[in-house]
């Protein structure tokens, strides 16, 4: 299974993190994650980039990592872009939750197949939605004793 490096802007990879284990709790602990914050030089981020990718390679019996960034042309997704070597660590940008429960969902798959599942996931997961009823449609009845309206 590759190994899973998530790097961000501080404090979204450890929010990702966290939603991960919501759904992923194992696979969520296995993943190594690196908030970048405002003040840390870009050759800091790269010596602790170089060194979660290293462990998760020799973890991987095949060397395989897939690096999931936050904003395209950011520091952070410009240093692991540096490192990826393109064949055994790849990386996604513009990592969102469905992208990352995607992945760990498939976290079995080969790096190749795993990055088109999670690349549809992020993309799919992202869309308009109505934010009013159609007219004429009247509130359902709920058994909210509150009269709470919302959905779970």
């Amino acid at each position: 299974m590759p190994g899973l490096f998530l790097i961000a802007h501080a404090p979204l990879a450890s929010a990702l993190k966290l939603a991960a284990q919501h759904c992923f709790p194992e696979a969520a602990q296995a993943m190594q994650i690196l908030d970048v914050p405002a003040n840390l030089p870009p050759d800091e981020i790269e010596a602790q980039c170089r060194i979660i990718l290293e462990m998760l390679q020799k973890a991987d019996p095949r060397g395989e990592a897939l690096i999931l960034a936050d904003v395209f042309g950011a520091t952070p997704c410009n240093i692991v872009q540096r490192l990826a070597d393109g064949v055994r660590a790849k990386v996604i940008t513009g990592v969102n939750v469905p992208m990352l429960w995607r992945a760990l969902n498939y976290a079995n798959e080969p790096l190749d197949t795993l990055i088109t599942r999670a690349v549809a996931g992020g993309t799919q997961g992202v869309m308009q939605i109505a934010t009013n009823r159609p007219q004429n449609q009247a509130s359902q009845p709920t058994n909210d004793q509150d009269h709470h309206q919302h959905q779970q």
